[in-house]
């Protein structure tokens, strides 16, 4: 049975990337790489090559989908034809049928169902690569949110991650300009723990002690004693997706606050606590405004993939935004050699920003994106796809889960309609500066220096500007 599912997937797999790579190799063949015919020609083939994963991804489910939601997530950094076929598998996750979700319930819950809740509907409220959820009540009318993972997703995925190794092995030496090894290599590595809906349950606790001042923070309570590795069972949270532009003008729940709060959210996550929420895309984000208070409370689900950044990491990716923030190009190029890449820093600095090298050498904050300037960096990221590769390779680790939160969450601001708002960057820069000060202070052993620190730091957080130096 094992040995029949693997040659099912790993053929269909196979068959897929032979198809794509032959596609490349035979449209492309004789053609000038300069030329505007060969630009047309990679582009078809992009499309196609696309659409031929997007199938498979499909057809495979599981890690599959994971890996194309992770690939349709990098907007602005793998060509566009790719990003915008496979961002659909955000909102396309198989369903499996309740006789299978019943079924994972009682072997893991030790009985059925209809024994352990009040009432558990049979309608999913949510599916995902992994799992679903559906509603269901306690003994006492307590509305909780059952994530059950897929029946067979376990038994797939050591299959499906073989199989992902082996083939980025084959497109390397097939295509040796090209690594894709990084993607094989962080879905190998964050895949099993995605499986471990205990290991979720923890990382929800954490961050809900980690960011308890945020008091429009909402993070689920877990109810341990329903829940094991593949069963997790939450309190159901009320509210909108953070997309949902009729949930949000129904409830008068301003846009600019949301996207305010989100990176206050991730600026503390990534800057200052290094302990980062990386699958922020909006069916993981709830907004919901309080009947009594009236305070709009962001609400985090899904809490299956954080990373812990290392100190040096947030040190380097601290100064580097910095320096981007005042358009300084020595230490943009400073900060991005010590991000590993050499001289590939400032293609780096757009792929963090997500603007051409024009706005980073200018200034960010100065003007928000224009039309062409989308187009500018679409066409760079087709262009300057081998580049862009070795740049993925070289970066920390932590970096790859970072580039796709950035990306998912500048789709989301996208979305409110905010896009490059100024307080944004002011929150991000005292974020900074603030995680600056506390490492320096960290390695400061005298009272009186430590105190220096702490009022100066102090003072630059109170500025509301750019301009602050940090040496």
């Amino acid at each position: 049975m094992f040995l029949g599912i693997w040659f099912l997937r790993f053929g269909r797999a196979a068959v897929t990337v032979g198809k794509i790579a032959a596609d490349y190799k035979i449209s492309l063949k004789g053609l000038d790489i300069n030329s505007e015919e060969y630009a047309d020609a990679k582009s078809e083939v992009h499309f196609r090559s696309a659409r031929k994963l997007l199938d498979l991804c499909c057809k495979n489910g599981g890690a599959f989908i994971k890996v194309g939601q992770h690939i349709g997530a990098l907007n602005y950094l793998l060509p566009y034809e790719y990003v915008s076929t496979l961002k659909v598998l955000h909102n396309k996750a198989p369903k499996a049928s309740i006789e299978d979700v019943l079924h994972v319930v009682k072997e893991d819950l030790g009985n059925d169902a209809n024994q352990i809740f009040k009432s558990f509907e049979s309608e999913p409220i949510g599916a995902a690569s992994l799992a679903q959820v559906h509603l269901a009540t306690l003994e006492d009318d307590t509305p909780v949110a059952v994530k059950v993972q897929h029946r067979n997703v376990q038994a797939h995925a050591r299959v499906d991650m073989a199989t992902m190794e082996l083939l980025v092995n084959i497109v390397a030496w097939l295509f040796p300009e090209f690594s894709f090894m990084w993607l094989a290599e962080e879905t190998k590595r964050n895949l099993p723990l995605e499986l471990d809906f205990i290991h979720e349950g923890q990382n929800a606790e954490r961050v809900h002690r980690m960011f308890s001042s945020l008091p429009w923070l909402k993070i689920p309570k877990i109810y341990w004693d329903l829940s094991t590795k593949r069963v997790l069972t939450m309190e159901y949270c009320e509210g909108g997706q953070v997309d949902d532009h009729q949930y949000i003008k129904e409830h008068n729940i301003s846009a600019s606050e949301v996207s305010r709060k989100l990176g206050e959210l991730y600026s503390q996550m990534i800057f200052v606590n290094g302990y980062v929420h990386c699958d922020p895309h909006p069916g993981n984000i709830l907004v919901h405004k309080d009947e009594k208070s009236k305070e709009i409370q962001i609400v985090l689900l899904d809490h299956g993939l954080y990373v812990d950044l290392t100190d040096q990491f947030r040190v380097n990716y601290s100064n580097m935004w910095l320096a981007l923030m005042k358009a300084d190009v020595k230490g943009v190029e400073y900060w991005g050699r010590k991000l590993g890449v050499g001289d590939l820093y400032g293609l780096l600095a757009c792929m963090i920003t997500a603007r051409s090298w024009r706005a980073v050498t200018e200034g960010i904050e100065k003007h928000g994106v224009s039309s062409e300037e989308k187009q500018e960096i679409r066409s760079n990221a087709a262009n300057y796809l081998t580049e862009i590769t070795v740049v993925l390779s070289k970066v920390p680790r932590e970096m790859l889960l970072i580039f796709k939160t950035n990306d998912l969450l500048r789709g989301i601001e996208g979305s409110l309609g905010v896009k490059g708002a100024a307080g944004s960057f002011i929150a991000m820069s005292k974020c900074c500066i603030k995680a600056l000060y506390n490492e320096k202070m960290k390695q400061c052993h005298t009272y009186f220096g430590t105190l220096k620190l702490s009022v100066t730091k102090s003072s630059c957080l109170t500025e509301d500007s750019l301009s602050v130096d940090f040496c």
